[in-house]
């Protein structure tokens, strides 16, 4: 009895180091994206073109769908478009919206496409080479698929994401001629105002405060009134 209780508290202590520990990760990712977008806009551009790459594999080798494959492929293009301004996209630009609304659609399709299991086509099973596979495509292919095809590139994007609040238009402004009278100090200082903070760190960021205002509710966090960092 007390064992199969242990078990439950062991299952939730587990879940909440996981959670934190992908948030780290999602944190350093944003570090790393902000010090190196060049390399980032690059590194998505040639993971746009292997999974385009991978869809015709995946097309010519495994019979999967031609016109679900080629909205596949015609959703990796709608996210290119996004690196045309990257890291500073619009959230309210029509491209980001398309895309949010393609990864839905992308993911409802592919799923319910591996929910059948007619997979290969039957027209496949008159050809002596064929053999024949499993009613269902194991977890570990979907789960594969799913990670790679459909869920990698939208998910580097939102890490990639420049927060709009935070980013003000340092290029308009230099092209202007604005802050031509600045001195060293000045630029320093706009420039590091003018730099994005990830949209993942952002998220995370509004994450931590809100955890330390209901931990200084409840009595565990410190009391900001108190320069003494007096435990309430």
């Amino acid at each position: 009895m007390f064992l199969a209780l242990l078990s439950y508290i062991g299952i939730i202590v587990g879940f909440i180091f996981l959670t934190l520990a992908i948030a780290a990760g999602l944190y350093y990712l944003s570090e790393l994206v902000e010090e190196h977008s060049r390399f980032t806009k690059r590194l998505l551009e040639k993971l746009i073109y292997c999974i385009i790459a991978t869809h015709v594999l995946l097309l010519v080798f495994d019979h999967f769908p031609f016109w679900l494959t080629l909205f596949s492929i015609g959703t990796q293009v709608v996210y290119y478009q996004n690196l045309k301004q990257f890291p500073f996209i619009q959230l309210s630009s029509g491209v980001f919206i398309s895309s949010c609304v393609l990864v839905l659609l992308n993911h409802y399709f592919w799923f319910q496409h591996f929910s059948r299991p007619s997979i290969p086509p039957p027209t496949l099973r008159s050809s002596p080479l064929y053999e024949p596979p499993s009613a269902f495509p194991s977890f570990s292919e979907v789960s594969s698929f799913f990670g790679i095809c459909v869920w990698l590139v939208p998910f580097s994007l939102f890490v990639s994401l420049s927060a709009g609040d935070n980013v003000l238009p340092s290029t308009v402004e230099s092209t202007n001629g604005f802050g031509s009278g600045m001195g060293d100090g000045e630029r320093a200082g706009t420039a590091t105002l003018r730099k994005g903070q990830g949209m993942a760190k952002v998220v995370i960021g509004k994450v931590q405060e809100g955890v330390a205002e209901v931990a200084r509710v409840i009595g565990w966090g410190d009391d900001p009134r108190s320069g003494s960092g007096r435990i309430v």
